[in-house]
């Protein structure tokens, strides 16, 4: 089933308008949370089929987030896409050892992002 649902976590309001906008004028339906309370509360009202990961949050970070909804048994199944300005190889490396399907930088190129989404589905 094509992924149709999606989560954006990430405290920038500016990355929030602009990954919200890409995704809505391709047909995805967009929830946010700017932080890891808010996306534990998003994802208990409706479970997404897929959320883009920022990084560089206050509180939990992006990375700690991915583990925690990976070892969650109700949203395990929810593919991750880190989408962060974090562009060393390391930084990559550990986001998929915490369970991301897949990692793109920021500045996010469209058509990269949407071909990613398009891979998962």
């Amino acid at each position: 089933m094509p992924i149709q649902k999606v989560l954006i976590v990430d405290d920038s309001k500016t990355e929030l308008l602009y990954l919200t906008e890409i995704l809505q004028k391709n047909g995805y339906a967009v929830r946010a949370a700017e932080n890891a309370d808010e996306a534990f509360k998003r994802l208990a009202e409706e479970k997404p089929q897929l959320i883009l990961m920022d990084v560089v949050m206050p509180g939990q970070n992006g990375f700690q987030l991915t583990r925690a909804i990976n070892r969650t048994p109700e949203y395990a199944d929810i593919p991750i896409i880190m989408c962060t300005s974090k562009s060393l190889e390391t930084d990559r490396v550990w986001g998929m050892r915490q369970g991301a399907k897949d990692y793109i930088t920021k500045p996010v190129d469209a058509s990269e992002l949407l071909a990613k989404i398009k891979a998962l589905g």
